[in-house]
């Protein structure tokens, strides 16, 4: 046929339809044989000219391509047999790889076209890293496009590449493309009746508005939706506008009336027998409270009536969804160990559950956002080996041109700068400042403030703190907010006015009480009991420690239990001055303990500045107590990290 004519073709299948005619036919019309045949000749028939020019031409090059190989082939045999045997084995172990690049290199069948682009999109929801990469994606589906221009699926699949490298222009042009077809086939009317085309329409404009709120274009998102609206309403479709109100809600939730819309939508969700959307804006208003400061066991509960939803319908993807949720949750309250407890959970579930063809739907967002949460966890503790073993396993999860990526990448320079500014290299924790901001502006102001602060640099602290304050009390991050204030409250006491840094500090108490932040509450009291310290009232300070220091003894960072130690033994050696001389010895040996549990602390993080105040109190006590050889051991240390570290004028007692 290839190397006839086009008739030649065409009188292969009027051939094709004799064999199933006589007494005796060839090939019987119920067989696995005659069903294909008959299928095949159904399909040339419905082709119109264009499409069987086409298909001969596909033809042609096919059998060229072929004759070319096996030429090529019958040469390098006569010319190098032995090389072709060295290769082979190595030909061998590439096969599966050799197979997935030319996986759909020429025509393909409709069957074969679909099977491809089903197992790349599950493959990209539930494995990114198994599938093509982005550039052999769009090459294979531009081959398969260039065959079949009306071929929707392939376009919504373009879309979905698209967006994994964040390309708008591409992503809106390729959903536009799908819908147009979708339309055009008739795929949808054909099904629906006339019903199908507007259903078509109103969830092209639903798609466009996700797509447009993805990128942050809001008022574009807001333009789309609304006449998603419209069509629902006109087409009475309820479904979509229950979708519809879930992403008003996703635009609008900066508004304090937005859980109203949640709310509602959840009910409607549950009345018209959507659980997937009933779970997700459960969640959303689970999140909404734990920003708003509602108490933990009031949220654990509506999670665990949602847990219900998703396991009665088999939703395993939201269950990991609520299970990071948690982990986020309790992060927030300052409850680590039960945060550690959560993502582990998940970590181990997700090892258990096979999707299908050996996918492990384990590199979704939610085993990415409790990964990080892991590795931060580890990194607080001073396990920093742990930390970046859990990081080189979410950068093997998630390259760095998937969609998840930015997750590991900001929780990676957030833990190198801590480091950096543990061991006092502030030039190497200002070059990390710039990725931070990339990735997370609000974080990376707040970064900065802080190296500012620590090279003595005051006022540009000071204006960089006040402008982040008012941006963050408007848009309601009352993390962030409370921070800040406690950065503001640390450069007033550094700055020779710890009564200024006292209203200050009362805000930010009166803050995390009302949001129950109890691990930046427990840090509030321990600032507030240091100026009280400053302001000479040695004995408030220690009650008021004696509230915050359990907190943060169970669930905080180690660098925050080595501040507190390191408090209590400056509270206890200012309390000691007033004392008879027994009791102040016995006190000052109390202080002396519990400096070395605050050196054992900081030596954890390797925080070199705080051991260097550490020790040079512990000589100075030593001194006094008159242990000499204790004294000569702790001033001889001292004077090693005092050459070492830069001194930047600030009292040594004078820092928390």
């Amino acid at each position: 046929m290839a190397e006839g004519e086009l008739k030649d073709m065409e009188q292969f299948f009027d051939d094709l339809s004799d064999s199933f005619s006589g007494t005796e036919p060839e090939v019987h019309k119920t067989s696995v044989v005659g069903l294909f045949l008959r299928h095949m000749i159904l399909a040339y028939s419905k082709l119109s000219f264009s499409q069987v020019f086409k298909l001969y031409t596909a033809l042609q090059q096919y059998f060229q391509n072929g004759e070319k190989k096996s030429v090529e082939d019958t040469d390098m045999e006569l010319t190098s047999r032995e090389e072709g045997e060295r290769k082979m084995e190595k030909e061998e172990l590439d096969v599966s790889i050799r197979e997935e690049e030319v996986s759909c290199s020429g025509p393909l069948s409709q069957k074969q076209a679909e099977f491809f682009l089903s197992q790349q999109a599950s493959l990209l929801k539930n494995d990114e890293t198994k599938a093509l990469t982005p550039a052999s994606l769009q090459k294979e589906l531009n081959n398969l496009l260039k065959f079949n221009p009306d071929f929707a699926e392939a376009h919504y699949l373009s879309y979905l590449n698209n967006l994994r490298v964040q390309d708008v222009f591409s992503s809106t042009h390729s959903l536009l493309h799908y819908f147009d077809r979708l339309i055009l086939t008739g795929a949808e009317s054909k099904s629906n009746g006339e019903e199908g085309y507007g259903r078509s329409l109103r969830y092209a404009a639903l798609n466009l508005a996700a797509l447009h709120c993805r990128f942050g274009h809001y008022q574009q998102a807001e333009l789309a939706l609304q006449e998603a609206i419209r069509i629902a309403q006109e087409s009475n479709d309820h479904v979509c506008l229950q979708h519809c109100l879930s992403w008003l809600y996703v635009l609008g939730q900066k508004r304090s009336d937005s859980y109203v819309l949640l709310e509602h939508s959840v009910k409607k969700a549950v009345h018209f027998g959507l659980p997937y959307l009933a779970s997700l804006g459960i969640q959303s208003l689970v999140q909404q409270r734990a920003f708003a400061g509602k108490t933990a066991n009031k949220l654990m509960d509506a999670l665990k009536d949602s847990d219900l939803l998703h396991w009665k319908h088999s939703l395993s993807e939201l269950i990991d969804i609520s299970i990071a949720q948690k982990t986020a949750i309790w992060r927030l309250y300052g409850r680590s160990t039960m945060a550690l407890q959560q993502a582990q959970m998940l970590l181990s579930m997700n090892s258990l559950e096979a999707v299908n063809a050996g996918v492990q739907q384990n590199n979704t967002e939610s085993f990415a956002v409790a990964l990080c949460h892991l590795a931060e966890l580890h990194a607080e503790q001073g396990c920093f080996a742990a930390a970046s073993e859990v990081l080189k396993h979410l950068k093997e999860r998630f390259p760095p041109n998937s969609q998840h990526a930015q997750l590991w990448m900001l929780c990676d320079q957030k833990i190198q700068f801590d480091r950096a500014m543990n061991d006092g290299k502030y030039h190497l924790a200002d070059s990390l400042v710039t990725g931070i901001t990339a990735l997370n502006s609000i974080e990376g102001v707040y970064r900065k403030a802080i190296v500012l602060q620590a090279q003595n640099q005051m006022s540009e602290a000071h204006k960089l703190l006040q402008k982040l304050l008012i941006h963050c009390q408007k848009i309601r991050n009352t993390e962030m907010v409370i921070s800040v204030l406690l950065s503001v409250a640390e450069l007033y006491w550094r700055s020779s006015s710890p009564t200024i840094a006292l209203p200050v500090l009362l805000q930010a108490l009166a803050l995390s009480k009302e949001y129950r932040l109890q691990y930046l509450a427990s840090e509030t009291v321990l600032n507030l009991a240091f100026a009280q310290l400053i302001l000479g009232i040695p004995e408030q300070a220690l009650s008021l420690l004696h509230m915050a220091i359990e907190p943060i003894l169970a669930d905080g960072a180690v660098l925050d239990k080595g501040r507190a130690m390191f408090l209590v033994a400056k509270c206890q050696v200012a309390s000691a001055a007033a004392y008879d001389p027994p009791k102040k010895t016995e006190a000052l040996e109390a202080a002396i303990e519990n400096l070395n549990e605050a050196k054992n602390y900081f030596s954890k993080v390797d925080c070199k500045e705080q051991i260097r105040d550490v020790v040079y109190f512990q000589a100075r006590l030593y001194h006094t107590l008159g242990k000499t050889q204790e004294r000569n051991r702790c001033a001889m240390l001292f004077r090693q990290l005092h050459q070492e570290l830069p001194s930047h004028g600030v009292p040594l007692i004078n820092h928390l």
